[in-house]
Formats: C-alpha cells, sequence, structure tokens
C-alpha cells in the first residue's frame, strides 16, 4: 500500500512539473489515487490556475437558442431519437434581446449553443453573429453548435465569430460507437483540427462516469487533449436523462469530475477550464469545488426563462436562481465566498490572439 502511495504521489509531483504523463502513467494513477492523493492533485491543479490566471473566474452569458438536433447521442435529451421532447427555437430578435440583458449585465462574452439544427444554415448563422457584432463590437461569441463543414467554420470565424466549443465526448473509438449511432468518430475528431487551423479558440471536452468507461478510456482522454492541445475544455458528469437510451444508468460523480478537472488543469496549464452547470445540479457546491481543483470559468444562462427547462440535456439541471444569469449578484457572490474574484472582461485564453 506505501509503495503505491509513494508511486502515486511520484505521478501526480511529475505532471505538475512536466505537465505530461504516459498513458500507462494516467491509468496508474486513476487507479490507485486515494481521497489524500486526490488533495495534493486538487492543490498543485490550484497552484497552476493561480500561476497563469491568479484567482480570476470569468463569467459567460450562455445562450441556448435551439434544441433541435440530428444528432443520435444516447445520453443526450435533446436528441433526435427523443420523441418526448417539447423542440423550440429562438428568433433573432429574442437572441438579440438576451445579449442586450447579458451586456447590460455586465457579460462581455456569450456562449451561442444550440443542437446539430438544419434550420441553422450558413447565413443564418452569419446573420446571428453579425447583428451581434455590429452592436456590440468588442464583445467575444462563442459557438456550440456542433459538427459543421470547414467551409461554415471559416465563414463564421470571418463574420466575427472568435471560439467554438465542440467537446469530443470520448476520445475512446469503442466508447465513441457505441453511444453515437451514425455517428462518425473521425468526423468530429477532424472539425476540432479544423476549427484550430481557421483560428478559433477552440474548446474540446468529455464526460465523466459513462457507463462502460474505464480508466484506459479517460486516459485515452488526456492523451487526445495533450496532442490537441485546446483554449478551453469541458467536462462534466454523466447524468442520466430519463427519455434516453441510457435513463436507466447510474451517473457520475462530483468527486470523480472534479479529479479530471484538477489532472486537465495539471496537463494544459494555460486551458480555459469551465466549472459546469451539471456539478451544480449534482452538488449545491459543485461549481466551488471544481473551482478550487482549477477551473476557472462560469456559465451562467441568459436564455429566456420560458425555454430554459426545454433545453434538458440531462434530468434535474439546474437552471434558475444561482445558475441564471441575471441573478449575477448571487454569483459573484458565492464566487467571492469560494476566494476567487469575478473576471467581467472577455477573458481570452492567454495564448491566443485573432488570425
Amino acid at each position: 500500500m506505501k509503495k503505491n502511495y509513494a508511486i502515486v504521489f511520484e505521478l501526480i509531483e511529475k505532471l505538475y512539473r512536466s505537465n505530461y504523463l504516459k498513458q500507462e502513467e494516467i491509468i496508474y494513477l486513476l487507479d490507485n489515487m486515494n481521497d489524500e492523493n486526490k488533495e495534493l492533485l486538487k492543490r498543485r491543479a490550484h497552484e497552476t490556475r493561480v500561476k497563469f490566471y491568479g484567482h480570476k473566474v470569468f463569467m459567460r452569458g450562455l445562450l441556448e437558442f435551439t434544441n433541435y438536433c440530428t444528432g443520435t447521442c444516447s445520453y443526450c435529451g435533446i436528441s433526435s431519437l427523443n420523441t418526448k421532447i417539447e423542440r423550440y427555437r429562438l428568433k433573432l430578435d429574442e437572441i438579440l434581446e438576451c445579449i442586450q440583458l447579458g451586456y447590460n449585465l455586465g457579460y462581455r462574452t456569450f456562449v451561442l449553443q444550440g443542437g446539430e439544427d438544419p434550420y441553422y444554415t450558413r447565413s443564418r448563422v452569419e446573420e446571428i453573429i453579425t447583428a451581434i457584432k455590429i452592436k456590440y463590437p468588442e464583445v467575444a461569441i462563442t459557438l456550440s453548435i456542433g459538427e459543421r463543414s470547414y467551409e461554415d467554420y471559416s465563414a463564421f470565424y470571418k463574420c466575427g465569430a472568435d471560439r467554438y466549443l465542440l467537446r469530443h465526448e470520448m476520445a475512446s473509438r469503442r466508447l465513441y460507437n457505441k453511444l453515437h449511432s451514425n455517428m462518425s468518430f473521425d468526423n468530429r475528431r477532424k472539425c476540432l483540427y479544423d476549427l484550430k487551423k481557421i483560428g478559433y479558440q477552440v474548446g474540446a471536452g468529455f464526460m465523466v462516469g459513462l457507463p462502460g468507461q474505464t480508466s484506459e478510456d479517460l486516459a485515452e482522454d488526456f492523451i487526445f487533449l495533450k496532442e490537441l492541445e485546446p483554449h478551453m475544455v469541458g467536462i462534466g458528469p454523466f447524468i442520466p436523462h430519463k427519455d434516453t437510451k441510457l435513463g436507466r444508468e447510474k451517473g457520475g460523480t462530483v468527486k470523480d469530475t472534479v479529479t479530471m478537472l484538477a489532472l486537465t488543469r495539471l496537463f494544459l496549464p494555460e486551458v480555459l477550464l469551465p466549472a459546469t452547470t451539471a456539478l451544480g445540479t449534482l452538488d449545491p457546491l459543485g461549481r466551488e469545488k471544481g473551482l478550487k481543483a482549477g477551473a476557472n470559468v462560469v456559465m451562467p444562462n441568459l436564455s429566456p426563462i420560458s425555454v430554459r427547462k426545454k433545453y434538458s440535456l440531462y434530468d434535474g439541471k439546474v437552471c434558475t436562481g444561482d445558475e441564471a444569469a441575471e441573478c449575477r449578484r448571487c454569483i459573484e457572490h458565492r464566487i467571492n465566498s469560494a476566494g476567487f474574484n469575478v473576471d467581467m472582461s472577455r477573458g481570452d485564453n492567454i495564448n491566443w490572439r485573432r488570425i
């Protein structure tokens, strides 16, 4: 036991110093960490985020503008496989109203998120980006609308989009193919590399606690992230949705997710790392636990209250109260109480410049 403890300690310190571990070392770490090791890991992750970003927590206003989706992800509540969900799309004027509300509250980064909705053609997305940038030229626009063509991505970037979030979901081909019928593992990766080539700040990410997920699978996630070197990484626990194929499965935990956040901070020291809504759904203090383990971004919800419950990726999603962007003071108080400072600037990755 002592021998295991010593090896794990050395691996954490090695990762802290070099920001790299081999795949077999990651697997060993995941399989042998005890609670004391995890506390050390979180401390090292916190020290690393302070070194690069101080105690700042960057705020993004999240706008979920469509829940139509052609995707067939087995775990997702807005998947095309879910026939029970009430679908919606926001009109351009509704989107702009939400942006204005957020802007007046001090937000300078907006995340436009939706399913893979064919209604939003290249020209319609360009229209949204242009309308926002004309009125608020200094804000950052993040898109999160799934897999598109290189030409679409390039057009959106030229129009003024700055960032693109596309979780790789899982780096294990076996697990990906099992959970995504009629979707391409290779195309998703290609999209991420296309986005980097164009010049976006790129966000990847994965889920923790999926049925059948192994330490080997998670190790592949870290190896892939190290290879891709995204500017942002979104990590959340798997939370089952009752109207999906995985609706009766056991979900992931806050504890395991926080461990993955800490590891990600050490692998990618300069990454922008959100403490996700899903953490706050499982644990009232989940977001704070994420921030103390290396996370440095929070994305409160700016979507109209009338549609928030309809954008249900998983069951029990928190969408009002402290999670809502309009409750800025509540959020700020919670972040300050956890020992951090709210930063309402664009909050770009320190290594990114528009090309």
